[in-house]
């Protein structure tokens, strides 16, 4: 069960450094404004967050699995302490070695996340701005009971004439 562990590990180890080159992919995208790449990204990002979704469930059973085996070790074990108990001293550190890949690149794909959450804000707003600007709306000085903006569009075309 300790191998299948440090396999499941080193899995979702890759599946997170994919996660992480998808995400720059996608800053580059988004920055330069390029929707049909950004859709293809985001189809390889679902699949992507699929398998480790599936990795990290049977991590998950692994480690209860294992638990269960040891009385010792309980839900409030820390990851490392737990790794311990591991039958050798090298499948320990590899599961440490593979913890720590895990958590900094874990660490790495919410921060780009986060990075182009503000990208992608940005242009949804650059967008919204410029059909604005071509319907003619505008913003009143005021807002609305829900905190929002007030926006009002001239009429610049009459359809029924």
């Amino acid at each position: 069960m300790w191998q299948n562990l440090i396999e499941t590990l080193d899995k979702l180890g890759e599946a997170y450094d994919k996660l992480v080159v998808l995400g720059e992919k996608k800053r580059s995208a988004l920055v330069g404004i390029d929707m049909q790449g950004l859709s293809n990204l985001l189809d390889e990002e679902q699949l992507v967050a699929a398998k480790i979704q599936k990795l990290e469930q049977k991590r998950i059973e692994l480690l209860r699995n294992l638990s269960q085996s040891d009385k010792t070790l309980t839900e409030s074990t820390k990851a490392k302490e737990f790794y311990r108990k591991a039958p050798s001293l090298a499948a320990e550190k590899k599961l440490i070695q593979l913890h720590e890949r895990l958590s900094k690149n874990v660490e790495r794909a919410l921060t780009i996340r986060n990075n182009n959450q503000v990208l992608a804000q940005c242009a949804l707003d650059a967008v919204q701005g410029q059909l604005n600007k071509l319907s003619g709306a505008a913003v009143e000085p005021t807002y609305s009971g829900k905190g929002a903006g007030i926006v009002t569009h001239q009429k610049k075309f009459d359809f029924k004439a």
